[in-house]
C-alpha cells in the first residue's frame, strides 16, 4: 500500500484507548504498535451503534506498507483513518 496521507494520519491516532468522532458518530478506538515500528492495528467500535473498524498494519524490509483490514474493504479502513476526529 503506498498512501503517505493515510500513514500521516494513522501515526496521529493516539497509542491505547481513545475516544472520537467519525461521520458525525462516536467512536472508541484501541490503536497498538509494536516496539519496533513494523506492526500496529485498530479496532474502533461505534458507541451508540453496531459498526466497526478494525485492520492490521505490516511495515515490511522493502519499505513497503501492507494493509490488511479485518473483514471490511480496504476503502473503508482509509476513510476511517484519514476523517476520524480524535477527542483533545
Amino acid at each position: 500500500m503506498e498512501h503517505a496521507e493515510f500513514d500521516t494520519a494513522f501515526e496521529k491516532l493516539p497509542e491505547g484507548y481513545s475516544e472520537g468522532a467519525y461521520e458525525g458518530r462516536r467512536f472508541n478506538l484501541i490503536v497498538r504498535r509494536s516496539k519496533d515500528g513494523r506492526r500496529s492495528s485498530l479496532f474502533a467500535k461505534e458507541l451508540a451503534g453496531t459498526d466497526i473498524v478494525s485492520f492490521n498494519l505490516y511495515r515490511i524490509a522493502s519499505g513497503r506498507t501492507l494493509l490488511k483490514p479485518c473483514e471490511m474493504s480496504a476503502e473503508k479502513v482509509v476513510a476511517f483513518v484519514l476523517d476520524i476526529r480524535p477527542d483533545a
